[in-house]
């Protein structure tokens, strides 16, 4: 056990003494290893925060049921029942005629000849029933609803239903929208974190071959496959921590001139003010996750360089 402890405190030390001795070295591989984890943690900053984009667009869309004036207090109660029952609907809402007058007079407070027009004309709006959907990109089962004899017979002959027509585009339009930029948030961290390690990979992989001399002499002289990997290994993940906590810096700094000198609270879809304060309330986990990343990307790099290496020296 004793022999164990100091062979592993040899493998650390050489690590560390590799990583200082190879400055040229480890300046190259910590960079390309920095701008691996500066694009990754920015993509999950950025993906958080389009979702959070998306969450209050999709909070904003609701379809809203316009009943005629004949139907009763129980066909309205079942369908509003039968509307809570799906899986797709998040709340259900009803609006008397009178409320829908009292909103409309609200809204256009300012438009005297509207609010007189109303007046003469009595209360002409329609009681109506507004859903909100869980997510505006599966309402299929909502569809279904609206689309039953049964629940068409209980819509206003003139407005039936908001889901139709240049409306019912919209909501397309804006659900198809909300599924694309989720797919690109998830394949865009996956792609760099891809991209990221087939870089580090063939910089360790040159690294090592610079080094084949030193390894050979070892192998020489009986050293186990793990004795020569070791070193590499623990070089390796000094780069990743090394590369995470400057990585976590840059994207720190970027936060602060954003704040600072854009004054700006939203770049197109990206909020800024979001963005800033997630990465901020988030900031241990981010930067967990990054320690973490820097570490597996570099031992596992590693491992498989020099196993790669090792298998070609002792065929």
């Amino acid at each position: 056990m004793k022999r164990k402890i100091i062979t592993f405190r040899r493998i650390i030390s050489a690590g560390a003494i590799s990583f200082m001795r190879n400055a040229s070295l480890a300046v190259a591989a910590v960079a390309v290893m920095v701008v691996t984890l500066t694009i990754v943690l920015f993509s999950i900053v950025t993906s958080a925060t389009l979702n959070h984009t998306i969450s209050q667009i999709a909070d904003k869309i609701n379809i809203s049921i316009y009943l005629n004036d004949n139907v009763t207090n129980d066909q309205r109660t079942a369908l509003i029942g039968n509307l809570r029952q799906l899986r797709q609907v998040k709340s259900v809402e009803y609006i008397s005629k009178d409320q829908a007058l009292a909103e409309y007079k609200a809204a256009n407070a300012n438009n005297k000849d509207l609010l007189q027009a109303i007046n003469e004309t009595g209360n002409p709006l329609p009681a109506s029933i507004q859903v909100t959907p869980v997510d505006p990109s599966h309402i299929s089962q909502i569809q279904s609803l609206l689309n039953h004899p049964l629940t068409q017979a209980l819509e206003d002959p003139q407005a039936g239903t908001s889901y139709s027509g240049d409306r019912k585009a919209a909501i397309d339009k804006i659900a198809h929208a909300t599924n694309v930029l989720k797919q690109i948030g998830i394949a865009g961290v996956i792609l760099f974190t891809l991209v990221s390690m087939l870089i580090i990979f063939n910089t360790l992989q040159m690294a090592i071959f610079n080094r084949r001399d030193e390894i050979t002499i070892m192998r020489l002289l009986g050293a186990t496959t793990w004795y020569i990997r070791g070193p590499f290994v623990v070089e390796s993940i000094i780069y990743g921590i090394v590369s995470a906590l400057i990585s976590v810096t840059i994207i720190d700094l970027l936060f602060v001139v954003a704040s600072s000198t854009l004054q700006a609270s939203s770049l197109g879809l990206l909020d800024i003010g979001y963005a800033n304060n997630y990465f901020y309330n988030n900031f241990l986990i981010l930067l967990t996750v990054q320690l973490l990343a820097g570490i597996v990307i570099g031992a596992v790099s590693s491992i498989i360089a020099t196993r790669r290496y090792l298998k070609f020296k002792t065929k």
